[in-house]
């Protein structure tokens, strides 16, 4: 194998999402409809990537690891073994949920998965923010008071971003993104969230939403106070590396030289900004492709344009 593996995306509707997509990574989405995420890399059971071109068109990403798994995933690698990561686009025309991902000391007994995921700012208004954590000295008695007479906002951490902005929300970290912000969130393969609080907002049908308040409290890490985003700025920038997955930034400047890398493990290439070459097959921004173990990859881009990398998640 020795291009890139393309996949169609799946639109979700939600409440806070708008059209955004459209304009920004010009996509044809569905008539009609709120999109919030686009689901680009994906193998669950309600939810399977199709590949689109190339040798594999049409395949399920399930049929295409089930039958070549050594070519796509390496060595060893069990065939029914879900592809571990999720990739998304996310249009957060307004404000998200505050929500918590079980971490995995807790996941079993809630029936959860555990979820640990990355948000890239590809863009933002200039007043967009995130909340992540709690505020310096919150505690889960003063959280709870606050729950309840809706003045949580007092102690959560809210927090301004800038495009090429990220950060790694673990399982466990509280979370919400404010209105604003066009995020590449790449996480693990996992669809459980618990949601604590939604600021008194309705659904799509009219109705308020449900919440997960017993289940949040048993997740949450009370002691996460203030974490800050990272800016991505440089020609190579690790932008996690955490126990799931690694993610690296790679932007090209003038004198950035091709590069190269072996063949051995899975990896998945995100364009940012501008346009690269992956072996010769041009990848634009919003894109995100498989590349197989099997092969040696070649990446080259013009001044300005940037990828993000995932690998080490086999």
């Amino acid at each position: 194998m020795s291009a890139p593996i393309f996949f169609k995306a799946i639109y979700q509707e939600r409440v806070w999402g708008a059209r955004n997509l459209s304009e920004a990574l010009g996509r044809d989405l569905p008539e009609g409809k709120v999109i919030g995420e686009a689901w680009e890399v994906v193998d669950r059971p309600e939810a399977q990537s199709v590949v689109t071109g190339g040798d594999f068109d049409g395949k399920t990403i399930r049929e295409l690891i089930s039958e070549n798994a050594t070519a796509i995933m390496g060595e060893g690698y069990d065939a029914q073994r879900p592809f571990p990561i999720l990739i998304k686009w996310l249009d957060c025309a307004d404000r998200l949920s505050l929500q918590v991902h079980p971490p995995a000391s807790v996941a079993p007994e809630l029936k959860g998965e555990p979820k640990t995921e990355n948000w890239y700012i590809a863009d933002c208004k200039e007043d967009a923010s995130l909340i992540v954590g709690l505020k310096n000295g919150a505690t889960r008695e003063e959280f709870e008071k606050r729950l309840e007479d809706n003045t949580l906002e007092e102690c959560i951490h809210r927090f301004p971003v800038k495009p090429g902005d990220s950060i790694l929300v673990e399982s466990g970290r509280l979370h919400a993104i404010d209105a604003g912000n066009l995020i590449l969130e790449i996480q693990q393969n996992s669809d459980t969230t618990y949601r604590v609080y939604d600021w008194g907002r309705v659904g799509l049908d009219g109705k308020p939403r449900q919440l997960h308040v017993e289940e949040s409290l048993k997740s949450i890490q009370w002691d996460d106070f203030e974490p800050s985003a990272m800016s991505s700025a440089g020609e190579s920038v690790v932008l996690a590396d955490c126990q799931e997955f690694r993610l690296v930034k790679y932007a090209f400047h003038a004198e950035t030289p091709v590069i190269r890398m072996e063949s051995g493990e899975p990896r998945l290439l995100s364009v940012v900004d501008g346009e690269v070459e992956v072996n010769g097959t041009a990848v634009t921004r919003g894109d995100n492709v498989l590349l197989p173990a099997d092969t040696h990859w070649e990446i080259s881009g013009e001044a300005g344009a940037a990828f993000l990398l995932t690998d080490r998640f086999v």
